[in-house]
């Protein structure tokens, strides 16, 4: 059986509609992300540079193995990730994400998280100036978390209609990588697909990132996310599909299998 025929017959491990991504990103060096890329992985580089975005988003209607949890259906998650690939036997390649910190504001989010998939979660106090529902025009978004005693945030406003990204533009590239991949605490990797239809955005304006960086993310983020945005974003979302995270197995560090 195929990888692909093993993902359509595998059973979702978390449902869910992400709406209203706010997507900065920026360049930053590549020796800051170097030491935080998984086994059997390599950096996901766009146009040589490497990049980092910080994304805001409303989970709507989360459900864990079809179940819905009391409270815990609808919450605001913001999240630092970086873009890495896994080469493939046959010359097929996967492009995917790695987390370096997801904030959550419910507890029970996060330790699941943590649990299942060894995902960098936190909970903490967070709010959001967002619709509630799916919109064609969502204006101004704001994600805001407390940490120290301090609100901190990011925000941006949809200009103009939405479109589907340009093929090879920076857009296309943050948007459309379908795998996760976590660094597991013996220091093997685990991949999981999450499936979602291609995203419409708009361009954003008024972009802002009020936060102490090197607090919450380290200070070899600060320089990179002190500068503006190389891209800043509006994603309208979609329902998604996360699967059950798969251990990476190999006894030779340029191969890896799945178990």
């Amino acid at each position: 059986m195929t990888d692909d025929a093993r993902s359509r017959a595998r059973r979702p491990f978390l449902t869910a509609e992400w709406r209203h991504l706010v997507m900065l990103s920026y360049e930053v060096d590549l020796d800051v992300l170097a030491p935080l890329v998984p086994a059997g992985l390599a950096l996901d580089l766009w146009h040589g540079r490497a990049l980092v975005s910080v994304v805001g988003f409303r989970f709507l209607d989360a459900r864990v193995l079809g179940a819905a949890i009391p409270r815990h259906r609808d919450f605001d998650e913001v999240n630092l990730r970086f873009y890495v690939r896994r080469d493939m036997p046959g010359g097929e390649t996967r492009h995917g994400v790695v987390f370096v910190r997801e904030l959550v504001s419910r507890l029970a989010v996060a330790l699941l998280a943590r649990l299942a998939y060894n995902e960098p979660y936190r909970a903490v106090r967070m709010r959001s100036a967002t619709p509630r529902g799916a919109s064609d025009a969502p204006g101004r978004l704001a994600y805001e978390w407390r940490i120290g005693g301090a609100w901190e945030g990011l925000a941006a406003t949809a200009v103009g209609a939405p479109t589907a990204p340009e093929p090879g533009s920076q857009e296309a590239f943050v948007t459309q990588h379908h795998w996760g991949y976590t660094r597991q605490r013996d220091g093997g990797t685990a991949e999981y697909e999450v499936v979602h239809p291609p995203w419409r955005v708009w361009t954003a304006g008024g972009a802002t990132l009020t936060m102490d960086v090197a607090r919450l993310y380290g200070p070899a983020f600060a320089p990179a996310l002190a500068r503006a945005p190389g891209s800043a974003l509006v994603a309208e979302g979609s329902s998604v599909i996360v699967y059950a995270p798969r251990r990476l197995v190999t006894t030779d560090p340029r191969r890896m299998s799945l178990r």
